[in-house]
């Protein structure tokens, strides 16, 4: 018995901020249903921030630090058509991913979805 995805959720985790907005926007043009953005901070980033904070930083020091965080963003998409648009849309604002500083996509079968197919109310 062959096992197939009931969907598949794409998630970016995005390195330069400032482009988030674009990328949602291409994404929502290429049909991603429904997007969700979090704020997110990898280990190398995070490790770097405690060591640049001293022993006993004052208040100043700590307001004055420069905050390293990216933001990751998801959808779940119905088929593996939706998934190519949406990484499409993703390289279009992003460029070559396998340059610094641009991103992470990875895209993973879901099993089952509950809730996908919702009917949005009128009013």
């Amino acid at each position: 018995m062959t096992w197939k995805p009931e969907a598949y959720m794409v998630l970016l985790v995005v390195d330069q901020m400032d482009l988030c907005d674009a990328v949602m926007d291409a994404w929502r043009e290429a049909g991603a249903p429904g997007i969700t953005l979090l704020e997110s901070t990898g280990l190398h980033r995070r490790r770097a921030l405690r060591d640049d904070v001293g022993l006993m930083p004052s208040l100043d020091s700590l307001f004055a630090a420069k905050e390293y965080s990216h933001r990751t963003l998801f959808t779940v998409v119905p088929d593996e058509d939706m998934v190519e648009k949406v990484t499409q849309a993703t390289h279009k604002v992003l460029g070559d991913l396998s340059q610094p500083y641009t991103g992470i996509l990875v895209v993973l079968p879901v099993y089952k979805v509950y809730g996908l197919d919702k009917k949005q109310p009128r009013g």
